[in-house]
């Protein structure tokens, strides 16, 4: 008799592909952050549902503030050391709203698939 293996591992919560430049807007829209700031809230309000890789927070912060959605500036956190806080800019707050919107319907599209009956 072959009994079934179940994995004890929790399910994979590393940020779905494409989303961390939403996420990571709409963050920031709730007030300036650092880096660790921002991966912490992500975690927090996804009650740990998603994990945020440092390394890719790094890299999209780069490429968010390039594309001129984030404003940067070098700052003293809480714990008197020195970090680099992220503000949402007018083109960044346009941007989270397009990509809002674009998130929305994807995920109507994948209910209606998901509920789907044949």
């Amino acid at each position: 008799m072959r009994s079934m293996s179940h994995s004890m591992d929790p399910p994979n919560t590393d940020v779905i592909q494409g989303t961390l430049d939403l996420l990571i807007l709409k963050t920031l829209s709730l007030g300036p952050l650092h880096g660790f700031g921002i991966a912490r809230r992500i975690e927090q309000i996804s009650r740990d549902v998603f994990k945020v890789n440092p390394g890719s927070l790094l890299v999209a912060l780069q490429r968010l503030e390039r594309a001129g959605w984030l404003d940067a500036a070098w700052r003293e956190t809480e714990n008197a050391r020195r970090a680099k806080f992220y503000t949402l800019t007018r083109a960044g707050r346009k941007q989270l709203d397009l990509e809002t919107a674009d998130w929305k319907r994807r995920s109507a599209a994948v209910a209606r698939l998901l509920n789907a009956e044949g």
